[in-house]
């Protein structure tokens, strides 16, 4: 090592920290303050850093060179390049006995371990970036949190406390008349302390004056038993999810099981005028596909609005899967009406990140027919009409056809429960790389309409093949780690060269889709129904296939790349750009590509994992 004595021209110390997170936030006197606080140091490839040595503590700062940072039995916690920082004495109270090996001839500045902490103890931004191991860092940054979003208050601020409630012995002419002095909407019924049932105005329409029956009989003739609920600590999103799901405008509030309000559809919109159950509803009360494009045009205008206001990635994923489920249900409906009620049972299914209820926009189909083994060669007519008259609503409604053709109106992918079970088999008996590949979609599957169990039993038998079937899984891994994070050796993002993405990565492809594939492997390994990937991690660490800490950062992973797209694409739409799944890192703060660097290196890490875990059965 040599110690220089003097300090170099103090300007071009000052330029290069403008480019080191966090110093980067620090007014231009502030930098050039710590700037002179600076001893710059030259080591030679191979020294390490250690926590016992006084003299290499404080905060170290690449000039040039790498390091990396290894566990104290060898294994590679993360890779350090140009203008980024390590302080070893805080890597050694998460890690003990952690080192910082140098893999290059390194030129390092190092801010003393007192002017270090003074700087953390003034700037609570500089404190935060340097509080924890990345995991954290991304954690928070993967908590996009405006002061004021709607969707995230809680019922109990909206819902309506002064219930009106009847008895059960209440006739239907006494009930009406009670909902219109108070001029609501619905009505309660309870038996003793506990609710029972609720009318509501539509109740009273179809269920009493359409059908003509005698307005003296109990109010029990025309209302709805064991009502779906809600609790008080719920969200505005969870209540105007479970709407969109159940078609429900009226949520009793329940804790405990006492009655404590109510609250309505028009109490939502009024929380959020774009809301998802407004846009649902009007999907069900279309007559022609026409209708329903014309409801889903402001899709792309609502969702930019959704991720301004704060709804995170998850939430705005699950409420546009139900946006296309309701549009798949409809259409359903539609032709039901048109070709007659089905010979048969049988369920359309979801794949992918329909069945995950992970969609975002310009998601495409992937869908097929479950139909039950009592179908006769007569009735196939009747499905394949079905399959192609759903599968072209979607397409004029903003969902393209598969590219792959993973679509009902494909003949291998509208087959009986046997037939599919067969086809299962065949996938798991002698399973390459490239075959696993065309078909890992469809190990992500959920019921969007029909009978759930057709598709409970399907799912039952994919998990009984996988499940200790290492040939398969080591198939599947190979799959797995075919799409790697864009993120070369130095943690440099690696963007593609030439043509119209040019300096750009695709996230979808290079990001999430890397996790979705890690985490589905390790379901299918471990007999896990959940199929959306956070439920899939969550059930993941309970079975303990998985740390809590690894559990944790994968989230955190995917939450943060998944927000990242939801961002970019919503700045697309304001640009009038066609959406896509492209990011130019150069368009990224310096934190923001900080943040990406910390998610792609938990990927990568997790890779690893499934290397070594699943690799070996090609052997």
């Amino acid at each position: 090592m040599n110690q220089a004595s003097d300090q170099p021209e103090i300007s071009a110390i000052t330029d290069f920290l403008s480019c080191c997170l966090p110093f980067d936030q620090l007014t231009d006197s502030e930098r050039n303050k710590a700037a002179r606080q600076l001893k710059i140091a030259y080591y030679r490839r191979g020294h390490i850093f250690i926590a016992d040595n006084e003299l290499e503590r404080g905060l170290c700062i690449l000039r040039s060179g790498a390091v990396e940072i290894r566990s104290p039995d060898g294994q590679l916690l993360d890779r350090l390049a140009e203008a980024e920082s390590f302080n070893i004495t805080g890597l050694d109270t998460e890690h003990p006995g952690v080192k910082a090996v140098l893999i290059e001839d390194c030129l390092i500045y190092n801010l003393p371990e007192d002017c270090y902490q003074q700087w953390r103890s003034e700037h609570r931004f500089f404190d935060r970036f340097f509080h924890g191991q990345r995991s954290r860092r991304l954690r928070r940054a993967a908590r996009y949190e405006p002061d004021h979003n709607a969707m995230m208050r809680p019922v109990i601020e909206l819902m309506s406390c002064d219930v009106l409630r009847t008895s059960v012995e209440t006739s239907i002419r006494d009930t009406a008349q009670a909902m219109n002095e108070r001029r609501v909407s619905s009505i309660v019924i309870m038996s003793g302390e506990s609710l029972y049932g609720i009318v509501t105005d539509r109740d009273l329409r179809s269920r009493g004056v359409a059908q003509g029956i005698d307005v003296d009989l109990p109010i029990t003739n025309v209302m709805t038993q064991r009502p779906y609920f809600i609790n008080s600590d719920a969200t505005v999103f969870d209540a105007t999810l479970q709407m969109t799901q159940q078609r429900c405008h009226h949520l009793p509030v329940i804790d405990d099981g006492c009655l404590r309000g109510i609250i309505t559809a028009s109490d939502l919109m009024l929380a959020k005028r774009d809301d998802p159950v407004h846009l649902v509803q009007h999907i069900y009360r279309q007559a022609d596909v026409g209708g329903m494009k014309n409801v889903v045009s402001s899709l792309p205008n609502v969702m930019q609005g959704w991720v301004a206001s704060g709804v995170r990635p998850h939430q705005i994923s699950r409420i546009l899967t139900a946006v296309s489920d309701a549009i798949a249900r409809q259409l359903i409906k539609l032709a039901i009406e048109k070709l007659g009620e089905p010979p048969v049972p049988f369920a359309w299914l979801g794949f992918g990140s329909q069945a995950r209820a992970e969609q975002l926009l310009g998601a495409d189909q992937d869908n097929g027919l479950l139909i039950d083994n009592s179908m006769l060669p007569e009735h196939k007519p009747w499905f394949e009409s079905l399959a192609h008259f759903v599968c072209d609503g979607l397409d004029l409604c903003g969902y393209p056809y598969c590219l792959g053709e993973i679509m009902a109106t494909t003949d291998k992918w509208r087959q009986t429960l046997s037939g599919w079970c067969d086809a299962v088999n065949g996938w798991t008996r002698a399973p390459s790389t490239d075959a696993v590949m065309r078909v890992s979609i469809f190990f992500d599957i959920r019921v969007v309409y029909g009978s759930e169990s057709l598709g409970l039993q399907l799912q039952q038998h994919m998990l009984s093949r996988t499940k200790n079937d290492t040939i398969f899984l080591a198939a599947l891994a190979a799959n797995v780690l075919s799409h790697s994070p864009p993120l070369g050796i130095f943690r440099r993002f690696l963007v593609e060269r030439s043509g119209e993405h040019r300096d750009s990565f695709n996230l979808k492809k290079r990001g999430v889709i890397p996790i979705i594939d890690m985490v589905r492997i390790h379901a299918l390994a471990n007999n896990i129904y959940e199929v959306n990937t956070r439920e899939r991690i969550d059930a993941l660490i309970k079975c303990k296939v998985i740390t809590l800490n690894d559990g944790r950062n994968l989230q955190d992973a995917f939450n943060y790349i998944m927000q990242l797209r939801l961002q970019s694409q919503s700045e697309q739409i304001v640009n009038g750009q066609e959406v896509d799944n492209y990011c130019n890192p150069e368009d990224l703060s310096d934190l923001a590509r900080q943040h990406l660097r910390d998610a792609f290196t938990i990927v990568h890490e997790a890779q690893e994992a499934i290397r070594l875990n699943y690799r070996s059965g090609m052997a």
